[in-house]
Formats: structure tokens, sequence, C-alpha cells
């Protein structure tokens, strides 16, 4: 059953990152699908944003050598590929596949977004090491690599599931102690969609529904105003032993979300003072423009006022989408209501 789970996991979840490919591809069955190793370059050309080495034909020796690009490159990034070969990748066992998967999706998926957390949790990354200081202990953890990467290993998972944690315990009683059991009763799901997207989900009428509704309904959700692919079924999650890896994978899916909702953020917070000092500009230049001058007619002012308008009209053009914005007042940011408040004034005195 694990395996079984397993398969059906990690098979949407390439396909969810095959699909970015030029040209797109699909796994329909991963054991067989992988033997060529073309599908397995594509994925890891996604992933890494790089073009890898690839035989074009489909013989057994053009297959074993795509095969062998691709562990070249996972062992050039410092994985380790323990009892992984290319003669088992080419049978296709399930052990071995599922093994391989699963260390790229840790490293490729779950590790780099964890990254971004390692700092809020204090867990012992590289990047956050160098960022903080230069005292013995940051020297020593730079020195022994190796050692830094299994305990990352370790502080990846912890790190995935502090960040779940803190998403459900916003909502009183919904808590999660692993990747397993915890997520049984949907409520996490649920729990950190209303944390990201408030307002999608009633988590007291959910408190009273089965657990297999409320994971119909959290994944239906989350495919339908999150944009996160269906990795996961009820039945996956609503039994004695639920499959850690696959609820791991399932759930960086939503730290994906959450850091691109920053980021969004972020580059909205930039183009709102983009805007501000736009506007600010044009509040100035026709500030000068009304002031009254004896030595000036009013057939000058008009043509100044005519070129005003033109570099104006043109002007505004990058930052219509911002300062259009359908946005309710409620929703709209302190920066944003006063971007919105800048504008109404200056159409107001043009």
């Amino acid at each position: 059953q694990r395996e079984f789970t397993q398969k059906k996991t990690f098979t949407s979840w390439i396909n969810s990152i095959l699909a970015k490919h030029t040209p797109p591809s699909v796994i329909s069955d991963l054991y067989t699908d992988i033997q060529q190793g073309h599908l397995l370059l594509d994925l890891l050309e996604v992933l890494s944003g790089q073009h890898l080495p690839r035989e074009k034909g489909f013989n057994t020796f053009q297959c074993r050598s795509n095969i062998e690009n691709a562990l070249t490159f996972l062992k050039s990034r410092s994985l380790k590929l323990i009892n992984i070969h290319v003669a088992d990748i080419i049978e296709g066992k399930p052990s071995i596949v599922l093994g391989l998967i699963w260390t790229i999706i840790f490293h490729f998926h779950i590790e780099e977004l964890a990254r971004t957390l390692a700092c809020t949790y204090n867990q012992p990354s590289l990047d956050c090491s160098s960022a903080v200081d230069s005292s013995p202990k940051a020297s020593r953890s730079a020195k022994k690599s190796a050692k830094i990467t299994e305990r990352w290993k370790i502080s990846a998972t912890k790190a995935l599931l502090l960040w779940a944690k803190e998403q459900c315990s916003l909502h009183g009683s919904v808590g999660v102690t692993d990747f397993k059991s915890s997520w049984r009763s949907g409520l996490p799901f649920l729990a950190i969609i209303q944390t990201l997207r408030p307002g999608l989900v009633d988590l007291e009428k959910a408190k009273a529904r089965s657990n297999k509704e409320n994971l119909k309904e959290a994944f239906r959700i989350a495919e339908l105003e999150l944009n996160i692919p269906r990795l996961l079924e009820p039945e996956d999650v609503d039994v004695m032993n639920p499959d850690e890896k696959s609820i791991m994978t399932y759930v960086a899916q939503f730290l994906q979300y959450s850091r691109n909702l920053h980021e969004s953020e972020e580059d909205m917070q930039e183009k709102v003072r983009e805007a501000m000092s736009w506007l600010t500009a044009q509040a100035e230049k026709l500030a000068k423009l009304v002031i009254d001058t004896e030595d000036e007619t009013y057939y000058q002012k008009s043509k100044e006022m005519m070129s005003f308008m033109e570099a104006f009209n043109q002007g505004k053009k990058p930052f219509l989408p911002v300062l259009s914005s359908k946005r309710s007042e409620a929703e709209l940011s302190e920066g944003q209501q006063q971007m919105r408040e800048e504008w109404d004034k200056l159409i107001s005195q043009v």
C-alpha cells in the first residue's frame, strides 16, 4: 500500500514539474517510463534550470547513457545515491525508482523550500551559517560540510513540520506532531488553507464532518483556489499509518504557495513605492503649472498644460495595473490606500 501511494504521489508531482518543460512531457507509468532516461533528464532540467547532456535515441545503450548522465548530475550536487544503480533503474525496480525520486523531491523541493525557513527556526543550513556571523562555531560548521548536509536533511523535515504547526496553531485545537496520522482528519490541510487564504474554509463546520469529507474538500480547494496539484486522494491519508513521504511532498506545495504569495506581496510593495514616487513628481509639476505668473500668456500656459498632459498620459501607463486595482478598501495595505488617495487627488486636480 505504501509503495502504491508513493508511486501515485510521486508520478503526479513529477508531471506537475514536467508540464513546465519545453516541450512539456508526461509520465504515465513511473517504473517503465523512467527506464529510457529522457524523462528523468527533463525533470532535472526543469528543477535545476540547467541543460543536461543526453543521447537522442532509445536503444539500450542510449537509455543507459541518459540514466548515467542523470545520476552523475545528481552526484555533482552532493546527493548521496545509496544503492541506486543504473541497472536497477533500467529494470524498473520499484524500491530503487521510488528511492531515487524521493531523493530528488527531498533535495530540489523540500530542502530548497525549507532553507527559506532555516533562519526563522534556527536550523543548521549553510546559507544561514554564512549570513549570521564568523564565530568559531560557524567556522567549524563551514569546514564540516558533509556533516552539515546530513544534519540539514533532518532539519529540513523539522523546519517543514514547524512551519505546518505554525499555520495550524492559528486555529485553536488543530495541531500536527508528524507527517503521518496527524493529517488523517483533514483539518490540518484546511487550517493551512485558511491561514494562507482566509475565508475559503469554515473550520467549525469541518470539525463536524468525516475525515474523508474534510480531505476531499481540502484537496478540492487547494487545487481550484491555490492551484496546488492534487497529489493525494482521501483514501491515501485516511488510513491507520499514512505514508510520510507522500504527505511531506504534498505539504511542501503549500509552503511553496506561501513563499510565492510573500514574494508577490513584496513585488506589489515595490510597485506601490514606484507609483507613489511618480505621483509625487506629477503633483509637483502640476502645482508649478497652476501658479499664476504675470509674464505668461494663457496661450503659453495652455501649451505647457497640453505638454504636461501628453507626458502624464504616457507616464501613467506602467502604473495603471497597480493604480486601478479592483481590490476593495479592506483588502488594501496602508501604502496602497495612500497611493489610491494620492491618485484620486491628482486626477481631481488635473
